[in-house]
């Protein structure tokens, strides 16, 4: 689905961003993966080279803008371009109260979930508009879109301001090609969900009554990554098990 195609995937070590990873370099795409840390990206990249893919690793902050020109960079070096860009690094940030989140932990939470998916996307679209278009995806949430959940406020204020950067993206650039959508997931068996008392209280959240595992995810950001999605810009996807439905 994606044979000759470039994509680069923030937040690949683990979870989402890694089985996103593993996805992309199967149908075809060569990777460029990234995280803070080099050594779980490089087991991944030497997964996917195991399994006859294309891949590399590019460590670095993605509140940095430093690290989006870097995987730029690296993209266009090793692979000759970008077509794809999954933005999914994030972060939940402080559990607590709105009144008791500090000027810095809002801050904190901003910057890693929405202001590092603009300097992504800054750096994203003049490349995919030098091949003609280009798919960009970015993890967002129920959380904030659908419902609000008690001591997550910087949380749903920053993934849920994702939509509105997807709308901008989809006005400015669809018409050259560029197609900009937001992944919405419930719950997903990663490190972030917690431990196991916490994946069952939002297991209960869901329609389907159980939390995604990380490949069902990935399998819907391959849908807005290919071709099947080539009508779709500006939208959220929701993977959430029927989250949204029941609220």
């Amino acid at each position: 689905m994606l044979n000759s195609k470039i994509a680069i995937v923030t937040g690949a070590s683990s979870g989402i961003g890694r089985a996103t990873a593993l996805l992309f370099a199967a149908e075809g795409a060569a990777v460029v993966a990234n995280a803070r840390g080099p050594e779980e990206l490089q087991k991944l990249v030497a997964e996917i080279a195991d399994a006859g893919g294309r891949a590399i690793a590019v460590a670095g902050d993605v509140t940095e803008e430093e690290t989006h020109r870097k995987l730029l960079d690296t993209a266009l070096d090793r692979f000759g371009g970008l077509d794809i860009a999954f933005n999914n690094a994030g972060t939940v940030g402080p559990y607590k109260p709105l009144a008791e989140v500090t000027p810095d932990e809002w801050q904190r939470t901003l910057t890693t979930n929405l202001t590092s998916a603009f300097w992504g996307a800054r750096w994203q679209i003049p490349a995919m508009l030098e091949r003609g278009g280009g798919s960009i995806i970015f993890t967002s949430t129920f959380v904030g879109t659908t419902v609000g959940i008690p001591g997550m406020a910087a949380y749903a204020a920053s993934k849920a301001g994702l939509m509105g950067l997807v709308k901008g993206i989809t006005a400015d650039y669809a018409a050259r090609g560029i197609r900009a959508n937001a992944l919405l997931p419930g719950g997903v068996d990663t490190p972030m969900a917690g431990d196991a008392a916490q994946k069952e209280w939002a297991a209960g959240l869901h329609a389907l009554k159980r939390i995604a595992q990380p490949e069902e995810i990935a399998r819907a950001a391959l849908f807005l990554a290919g071709p099947m999605a080539s009508f779709v810009a500006g939208s959220a996807l929701f993977a959430d098990g029927g989250n949204a439905a029941v609220k």
